[in-house]
């Protein structure tokens, strides 16, 4: 299974300017420097042991990485600010922005990724982490973008596809691209709500520490939208490593309420975007993203053909 993962960047690598304006705001001497897998962050990301023996968690990237990633880590260096202190989210401590390099200093969570393929405690623990969430952040505490503006691109996979038609593309996705088109752009106007939504439910976006307790990283898609978002998006995650979304599904009180009409367009969204983006060069420092796209489009699509048949 190909996982998530990025070319990391090294502390060590860090122009000492940087260095320094992190270890201010950390609060002390790094004497160490642990790099830590998983994610699609080609810059460093690195758990960090003071001097005076404190602990702390950075991200910090430039355009000479990847041209993008300065502005995702600008987009999460705002929501973090803004998160209510309250949520099972690492506390952010301070960012700082040349212009150039863009670093986030985080808490730093004793914890690990949940096992994939997942197991049940685990995934029982991060759905209810996600359910708490939908309430703590309902209303949205900031001004998020609306998800269905968010998505707007994204959730036009199909139409690409539909446009510029792969040889290897899927022989039941290519028989049905007009409900697929359909049921996508269904979806997309069903992703209202006032709830700030992850959007990125992954395992390596999520850590488990000593004591079970679930922790969310990585907010720079954060958007608003409809509370059961993240429940749902997290089972394309169970999907792509093997395990039985619909019977999750179904054990998911979030959802009671909500129309399976539009879970099926959100899926069919989702399998257009992974496997119209799987098409594209990697980019900078991201070697994975293109396979992992993939997967995921293939297995989303397995999915939501299940629930067409």
């Amino acid at each position: 299974m190909i996982s998530a993962s990025g070319s990391r960047l090294l502390w060590e690598q860090l122009p000492a300017h940087v260095q320094r304006q992190i270890e201010l705001i950390a609060g002390g001497r790094v004497v160490e420097a642990v790099t830590q897998p998983g994610g699609f962050s080609p810059g460093v990301a690195a758990r960090l042991r003071l001097a005076d023996g404190g602990r702390a968690f950075v991200k910090a990237v430039s355009p000479e990485q990847n041209a993008d990633t300065p502005t995702l880590h600008r987009r999460e260096a705002v929501v973090a600010a803004a998160l209510p202190v309250d949520v099972p989210v690492p506390k952010l401590l301070g960012s700082f922005d040349d212009g150039y390099w863009v670093a986030l200093v985080f808490e730093d969570i004793d914890g690990r990724h949940p096992v994939v393929p997942w197991v049940r405690h685990e995934l029982d623990a991060v759905m209810a982490a996600f359910e708490q969430l939908a309430q703590q952040l309902t209303p949205c505490p900031l001004d998020a973008r609306p998800a269905a503006e968010g998505f707007a691109a994204e959730f036009r996979g199909w139409d690409r596809i539909a446009c510029d038609l792969p040889p290897d593309l899927d022989p039941w996705a290519a028989a049905n691209l007009d409900q697929l088109r359909e049921l996508a752009a269904a979806g997309l106007e069903a992703l209202v709500g006032d709830t700030l939504v992850h959007a990125d439910a992954r395992a390596d976006n999520l850590l488990i520490d000593r004591a079970g307790l679930v922790h969310v990283l990585d907010w720079p898609w954060a958007c608003r939208g409809p509370s059961w978002f993240d429940s749902v998006g997290l089972l394309v995650n169970v999907a792509l490593y093997g395990g039985d979304p619909e019977a999750e599904l179904a054990r998911l009180p979030i959802v009671g309420d909500v129309d399976p009409a539009v879970i099926t367009g959100f899926l069919s969204g989702l399998a257009g975007f992974f496997l119209d983006r799987s098409r594209l060069p990697a980019g900078r420092g991201l070697p994975t993203v293109r396979a992992f796209q993939a997967a995921q489009g293939a297995s989303t699509l397995a999915w939501l053909r299940n629930r067409l048949s």
